[in-house]
């Protein structure tokens, strides 16, 4: 794609010889006609480049969502394996406390990913089910009240779920890598008096905690959600923003 953009720029930067051309002799009609074939054949060729590179641009992109789909479905489908491979083990050794207690565990698992399918926005659906294929420092688990869709909820919720989006990120950068054991970041959406939270608890080592500071500061201002306070810690952090009116 490289060398056909700057075919492209080399192409159109042809056309000047002809421009100069006319500017020398103006009232030569060959040169004239010349002219406006070069440029009318260099046109042609940007616009099919243009093309070109548009397509090849979708089929990487599609390239890239195709490969993240299924690292993403492996890593469930290996945490499904592990859960049904104990649940099999404490069968068959007739633990029946063990296998209850199983049980449940997958069923919270089942009800906390059906909650999250039920957001509403697919970019944020689609960030949090594949945040374990985007690093190996931090650990990602969100819980979420029961009923809550963006899209029904708050008045823009494109720009809610790219809050999350990118205050989730500055966790996830700024987290301090080899340190044992991994980071966790737990978000929990909530609802309640006409506001939605979204409280973040992080357990875990930063980088740098003043640089966290300034990330997180340049990253909600203006943003769809704000702080409750203005002073709160990487460790504790709450964003609210109002409720949709009923009937709004």
């Amino acid at each position: 794609m490289i060398a056909m953009t700057t075919a492209k720029y080399y192409v159109a930067a042809t056309a000047i010889a002809p421009a100069a051309a006319l500017l020398v002799w103006p009232g030569s009609r060959l040169l004239i006609i010349g002219c406006l074939i070069w440029i009318g054949a260099a046109a042609i060729y940007w616009i099919r480049s243009e093309r070109m590179e548009h397509r090849a641009r979708i089929t990487a992109t599609i390239t890239a969502m195709q490969s993240a789909s299924v690292r993403t479905l492996n890593h469930h489908r290996h945490d499904w394996m592990n859960d049904l491979q104990v649940l099999y083990g404490y069968i068959r050794l007739g633990k029946l406390d063990k296998t209850v207690g199983c049980v449940e565990k997958i069923r919270d698992r089942m009800n906390a990913e059906s909650a999250i399918s039920r957001l509403g926005v697919p970019s944020l659906i689609s960030y949090i089910q594949s945040f374990r294929t985007l690093t190996n420092s931090l650990a990602l688990e969100v819980e979420i009240d029961n009923g809550i869709n963006l899209q029904e909820m708050v008045q823009d919720a494109d720009r809610v779920a790219e809050t999350l989006i990118h205050t989730i990120n500055v966790y996830r950068l700024s987290a301090k890598p080899g340190t044992g054991e991994q980071a966790l970041l737990r978000l929990r959406l909530a609802t309640e008096s006409g506001m939605l939270y979204a409280s973040f608890y992080y357990d875990g080592e930063l980088i740098n905690e003043r640089q966290w500071q300034h990330k997180m500061k340049e990253q909600l201002k203006g943003a769809s959600l704000s702080p409750i306070s203005e002073e709160q810690s990487y460790n504790e952090m709450v964003l609210k923003t109002e409720l949709r009116e009923i009937g709004a």
